[in-house]
């Protein structure tokens, strides 16, 4: 072969090569170029103005979302993130780990957590009159029986959390100097008579306001939240009352963790902070902006934000807080659990459902478990089924204010969730409808309960009644049982239209475990419980 031609056959490799150089350079440039971030679920109306901020920065935002506290044991953990954003990180910086991986922090835009009165029921109240309302008057107005909202759950959703602590605040007179023995001694069971509707969400609980199912005057969320609902063609306008005694805002901070993306970091919150996308934010998300020189909107937002709460600086009094609130403030729950035991449950799938029960039962000792285990004052009922209900293994227990006779009920509850045994095919809604029978007799005992079903299934309901007729079933149910709602949960090979469809029939919501695991899913769900 002449020499030229040997020379030749190089060409391909070389060009080989220096493709291979090229592909890896350019995946390094991405790589350089993107953050990953930890988000809480509210960010997702941000995501229209991520394509703004890549052309205008070259940096790539990728969202994964988590909720507030899930987020802090995540960041506590192994998990890999360049940066974190959520409502707020007051819990987090408290948190010994997780604080140690921040390394900046930018707030990026405000909301306060504000409370939305139906206007004719502000009047009916005679609030018009009452020009520095606090929690007191709130409060009051709930234990009377003439105020019922919805508000998110404190240990899931940020929104719920900074009403809590603005209640405490106005309760106490006192907030940054606030001790457990202040918490010990608090009572806020009179506001709490009033929370009708409750979820792990603060966009969920929106839409379900909105769907105007239950017999509620107001809402208490972000502003944001109720400046939209306002919006909203068609909906029942609310005032927005920021009470004087205190509230929480929101400020949205942008969190480094990975001091090595600071560079792509700092340019992503330059632009955030810019004239822009302040602007885009308070007029697309009905955020406050952060930048003096953006000035606030209005008719938009009215009010001057004053009163604003200093923050506890301990997390034992946060966490004594949140644990009298499930424990001792909020309205006591009663909690079905419809359980699909049929065959092709056995294996993975029911040691998945054990363990997911168990740690419900206490066995789970993480930070959101501890939070999501069975409270004082609950009563939980399991109804397994296959093809039908089966009753030798339906259990209803009891916990009370005892710590040693609740960790017995415990006990029990993780010992039955240990003995569950596979059989038979799937009556999914047989076993519902068994569920909506045992709400009604035990709604005669104690009609202030709140009550909800979760259903889980991972096939097919393929006996006993189907859903067209359960669904008409359910449209003569007393109104009093159709204000409970269903919490579907999808594992394995479930039905997804079949199991959103009964969801949103009775004003619930579908979660797909097959994404994030059984015993998280449960977890989740607890906070619309």
């Amino acid at each position: 072969m002449p020499y030229w031609l040997r020379r030749l056959s190089f060409l391909p490799a070389l060009l080989g090569i220096l493709i291979l150089a090229g592909c890896e350079r350019a995946t390094e440039q991405a790589a350089e170029n993107t953050l990953t971030v930890l988000a809480g679920s509210e960010l997702k109306d941000v995501e229209p103005l991520l394509p703004q901020l890549e052309a205008a920065t070259g940096v790539r935002l990728k969202f994964e979302y988590s909720g507030t506290l899930d987020g802090v044991e995540r960041l506590q953990g192994e998990e890999s993130f360049d940066t974190a954003w959520f409502s707020h990180a007051k819990y987090l910086m408290l948190e010994p780990k997780a604080r140690a991986r921040v390394r900046a922090s930018e707030k990026i835009m405000l909301s306060p957590v504000a409370v939305g009165v139906k206007a004719d029921r502000f009047k009916a109240l005679g609030w018009e009159r009452q020009p520095d309302l606090g929690w007191k008057e709130i409060a009051r107005a709930a234990e009377a029986g003439r105020f019922r909202f919805a508000m998110t759950n404190p240990t899931s959703s940020n929104s719920g959390f900074s009403a809590l602590m603005g209640v405490a605040a106005a309760f106490s007179g006192k907030a940054d100097a606030l001790t457990e023995a202040d918490v010990e001694r608090l009572d806020l069971s009179g506001l709490f008579k009033g929370h009708q509707l409750t979820a792990g969400s603060s966009g969920w609980l929106a839409e379900a306001y909105a769907e105007g199912n239950a017999p509620l005057d107001g809402m208490i969320n972000y502003e944001s939240v109720l400046l939209a609902h306002n919006a909203t063609p068609g909906a029942v306008p609310m005032r927005i009352v920021y009470p004087k005694d205190g509230i929480l805002t929101a400020d949205y901070p942008l969190l480094l963790l990975d001091e090595q993306k600071r560079a792509a970091y700092e340019k992503v919150v330059a632009w955030l902070k810019g004239e822009t996308a302040q602007t885009w934010l308070m007029r697309e998300t009905r955020r406050r902006p952060v930048n003096p020189a953006v000035a606030a909107d209005r008719t938009l937002f009215p009010e001057v934000l004053l009163g604003e709460l200093s923050f506890p600086a301990r997390i034992e009094v946060i966490d004594r807080l949140l644990l009298s609130y499930l424990g001792r403030q909020r309205r006591p729950s009663h909690a079905f659990f419809v359980l699909d035991i049929s065959g092709s449950m056995e294996g993975e799938r029911l040691n998945g459902l054990r363990a997911a029960l168990i740690g419900l039962a206490g066995g789970d000792a993480t930070l959101t478990g501890r939070f999501a285990r069975f409270q004082n004052r609950e009563r939980i009922t399991l109804i397994p089924f296959s093809s039908r209900v089966e009753h030798d293994l339906v259990l209803a227990a009891d916990m009370g204010d005892s710590p040693q006779s609740n960790e017995r009920t415990l006990a029990r509850l993780r010992d039955h969730a240990q003995a569950l045994h596979t059989r038979g095919g799937t009556a999914l809604y047989d076993a519902i409808v068994e569920a909506y029978r045992q709400t009604e007799v035990a709604m005669r005992d104690n009609p202030d309960r709140y009550y909800t079903i979760v259903a889980m299934t991972d096939g097919q309901s393929n006996e006993g009644m189907s859903l067209e007729k359960f669904r008409t079933l359910h449209a003569g149910l007393p109104e009093s049982l159709r204000q409970v709602r269903v919490f579907t949960v999808l594992f394995g090979n479930g039905n997804a239209e079949e199991l959103t469809a009964l969801a949103e029939l009775t004003g619930g919501r579908m979660f797909d475990s097959r994404k994030i695991g059984l015993s998280s899913m449960f977890k989740a769900i607890r906070g619309y419980q």
